[in-house]
């Protein structure tokens, strides 16, 4: 079975894709189709590893951003049909209490994604056209679906559960899922290979602190406690969503601001987090304006490390001892200042930063801890795509 995967992210307006070897991790071509949908501005850049090119113009959806990337892919020497991929791997984001392995996409589990769209209104959808979409480009090929919420399913009851009406949450399905499980579960196991030691060894924290950010707990290579819930819109401060709200707000907003139920959602989603606070929602941005001296861009960034703080108080009791801190993504693996802040002054815990080694900028994996601390922190760059890659070439070459 050829280890060759085109692996899919699709989201609300976007898609994300790389063709990729599972085995070698080594990337033949990747690519981001952006603005699905908009009048103005779309486009998609591929890149080859040699050369890069640019498509302008409108994208009326999800399968015609596919059809031109994979018209893309044959402009630079890859004709997807007769490449020999041996497996398509998607993203999906919420697998719902039916699905929490890689699962072999078939009409029946493509019926139930499309179903779970109740859960994730604003991405199950697109991954269900990605699928759709590749089943029509690339008859034939095996199509894995590797589900964000996976690795959270583990969460013990006391963790997953909300204090409500307990027969409405059955009904409806209401519990915490928690995502980016795939990142999680692919750094924990990465930093625990850098250390020399099996995941069942470790307790670890981990930080994936992109666009959207989320935290979790992982006691011996099991999740047990995650800071996003039923949605991506619960745990830490994002770049455009709030994290942990006063769910009060909700109905103040409707009932005195007069927002109906799509411009709350609209808000929450879109116009929150750092964006809300400070009019910007890249760290980079962020942090010019706080040396000009933007004060509202200051309470921002000190809201933000005041709720990864928090988090972490959270699981270094859950947990009871923590071996290792991991810290990925974006914001997580290039701001040394994130990280030192929100590490800050937890020497009684073991806890340490080297104020050099967190400046250091280098490829792979890296420990920002002194060697005598004993808890190693470290900056572990996220691989998702590998990680599906990978899900989906095993499942295909050994189905059960």
């Amino acid at each position: 079975m050829s280890d060759l995967v085109l692996v899919l992210n699709c989201g609300s307006s976007s898609i994300k894709y790389q063709l990729l070897h599972a085995e070698s991790a080594q990337v033949l071509a990747s690519g981001m189709v952006e603005k699905i949908g908009e009048a103005h501005g779309g486009c998609i850049v591929h890149d080859d590893g040699e050369r890069e090119l640019v498509h302008e113009g409108s994208i009326p959806d999800h399968r015609a951003g596919l059809r031109q990337a994979f018209e893309m892919f044959r402009e630079t020497g890859i004709d997807l049909t007769t490449a020999g991929v041996g497996a398509v791997g998607h993203r999906v984001v919420h697998g719902g209490e039916v699905f929490w392995q890689p699962t072999l996409i078939d009409d029946d589990v493509l019926a139930t994604i499309r179903d779970l769209s109740v859960l994730a209104p604003l991405h199950n959808p697109a991954n269900v056209i990605g699928i759709e979409s590749t089943r029509e480009l690339l008859p034939g090929i095996p199509e894995v679906a590797v589900f964000d919420t996976g690795f959270f399913h583990s969460l013990p009851e006391a963790a997953r559960t909300y204090a409500i009406d307990a027969k409405v949450a059955a009904a409806h399905s209401v519990r915490k899922y928690g995502f980016h499980g795939t990142s999680h579960q692919y750094v924990s196991r990465k930093a625990a290979e850098f250390l020399g030691r099996g995941t069942d060894e470790l307790n670890q924290i981990v930080f994936h602190l992109g666009n959207g950010a989320s935290a979790s707990a992982i006691r011996a290579g099991v999740a047990i406690d995650t800071t996003m819930g039923m949605t991506p819109l619960e745990g830490l401060v994002m770049g455009t969503r709030p994290g942990d709200l006063d769910p009060g707000i909700i109905p103040h907003l409707m009932r005195v601001a007069g927002l109906d139920l799509s411009q709350v959602e609209q808000l929450l989603n879109r116009n929150s987090g750092i964006k809300g606070l400070s009019g910007v929602n890249d760290f980079r941005e962020l942090g010019e304006l706080i040396d000009q001296g933007d004060t509202q861009a200051k309470l921002a960034y000190d809201v933000y490390i005041h709720r990864l703080r928090r988090y972490l108080g959270a699981y270094l009791v859950d947990l009871g001892n923590v071996d290792t801190i991991i810290f990925t993504a974006g914001v997580g693996e290039n701001s040394a200042p994130v990280r030192a802040d929100a590490l800050a002054g937890l020497d009684s815990w073991g806890i340490e930063v080297d104020p050099e080694r967190n400046k250091t900028r280098a490829p792979g994996i890296l420990r920002i801890s002194p060697d005598s601390a004993p808890v190693q922190v470290l900056v572990v760059p996220t691989n998702e795509e590998l990680a599906i890659a990978r899900a989906a070439h095993e499942l295909v070459s050994n189905p059960h």
